[in-house]
């Protein structure tokens, strides 16, 4: 049975074939080591209590988290095991799968085009795509490309019609199941959670650089700011590169974990296929945050939100490829998260340039996901 897509991100749960699998069993689940030894020597870190709890309340195979402060000092933490059939230790600041993150990296390649006046935000889809984005309410000549980024243009989303996350897609097949379908809403009258809006990013960037946009976001990002494991994976590329915990998935809470960490992530393309560390995605919020991405004007505009619903908190609100959620010690802090086939990602950065960032080895149901977002609260508000 197909679950629906889930929150925050790319949305894909595994497919049947993955499903279909033969199941891992499920061994006792050992709990993590905590990466700076200070604090584990005398109490438990509040951090490492919450993903303690992680794997043993929710059951999340594995859970790491990595906390930098305002100076940029990091702090590490595992719980859990990286392979339930061994048992093996999880790596610390291992590899994920970081889903709907990499829609941050698209929106800063394209804000970058804005700032170098290749791209007008204000300017119809068609612009760049003449032709190409019509269907039933849906019409590329009243689209923008910022209603693209804000997920306000209405259109549907792929991934409700995927029939298989292990299979390449090239991204104009994305499109197309998309274009099979009725616009939510008409252009600019609502906000929708869609990753065929970032496919379309995706195809713009192509369009006017005449690059691919791995090589865009490799070259515009990643390599700018040193993020020495991150990478877009390349074409039919199905394993991720460096250590890393394994990723599962389950159809329901009362059957064993199923190893889907080697798969096709070409469904989620600008959307969701990337690969990183929580290390990493601190250092890159923290960069664009700090202004080292893009020029103030089009910084700004990414920070420009409207109020945002499910998939994300209560409260939170969306910019550009960017989301602000509330913190309980007031304000807010600024990241994305990411949803994708045996991986969940969650975190941020706060205006003193305090991030943390927390993975979990599964796409567990939204209480889950909560107490998730509660040790980030927890992290950015210490």
């Amino acid at each position: 049975m197909r679950k629906q897509p889930g929150h925050r991100s790319s949305e894909r749960k595994s497919s049947r074939r993955a499903r279909a699998a033969a199941a891992v069993a499920v061994s006792a689940i050992t709990l993590g080591v905590l990466a700076s030894p200070a604090t584990a020597a005398t109490r438990p870190h509040t951090i490492q209590q919450g993903l303690d709890d992680l794997v043993r309340t929710d059951g999340v195979p594995a859970a790491l988290a990595t906390v930098q402060d305002g100076d940029g000092r990091s702090d590490t933490y595992t719980a859990g095991v990286g392979d339930l059939s061994t048992g093996s230790p999880v790596p610390v600041d291992g590899q994920v799968r970081i889903g709907s993150n990499t829609k941050t990296f698209t929106a800063v390649v394209m804000l970058q085009l804005a700032g170098e006046r290749k791209i007008r935000l204000d300017a119809p889809v068609d612009t760049y795509l003449p032709g190409v984005v019509r269907g039933d309410g849906i019409d590329g000549r009243v689209i923008t490309v910022r209603q693209l980024l804000q997920h306000t243009s209405g259109l549907p989303n792929y991934v409700y019609y995927l029939s298989d996350d292990v299979r390449y897609y090239a991204p104009r097949d994305l499109l197309g199941l998309a274009l099979q379908h009725k616009a939510d809403f008409a252009p600019g009258t609502g906000w929708k959670y869609s990753n065929t809006n970032y496919v379309l990013a995706g195809l713009i960037i192509e369009k006017v650089t005449g690059h691919p946009i791995a090589d865009e976001i490799t070259r515009r990002v990643i390599d700018r700011i040193g993020l020495r494991h991150t990478y877009f994976p390349a074409a039919h590329e199905l394993t991720i590169r460096e250590a890393h915990a394994k990723g599962y998935d389950r159809a329901s809470p009362d059957v064993p974990y199923t190893d889907v960490t080697n798969l096709d992530p070409s469904w989620g393309w600008a959307a969701g296929q990337m690969v990183s560390t929580n290390s990493d995605l601190n250092r890159f919020f923290t960069a664009l945050l700090a202004g080292r991405l893009l020029r103030p004007a089009q910084l700004a505009q990414m920070r420009h939100t409207v109020p945002a619903g499910a998939p994300f908190a209560e409260g939170s609100r969306y910019g550009l490829g960017l989301v602000s959620t509330p913190l309980s010690c007031g304000g807010v802090y600024w990241g994305h998260g990411g949803s994708t086939t045996g991986y969940e990602t969650r975190g941020g950065v706060t205006k003193t340039l305090r991030a943390a960032n927390i993975a979990v080895t599964t796409q567990p149901g939204t209480p889950t996901m909560k107490h998730a977002e509660t040790v980030i609260d927890q992290a950015l508000c210490r």
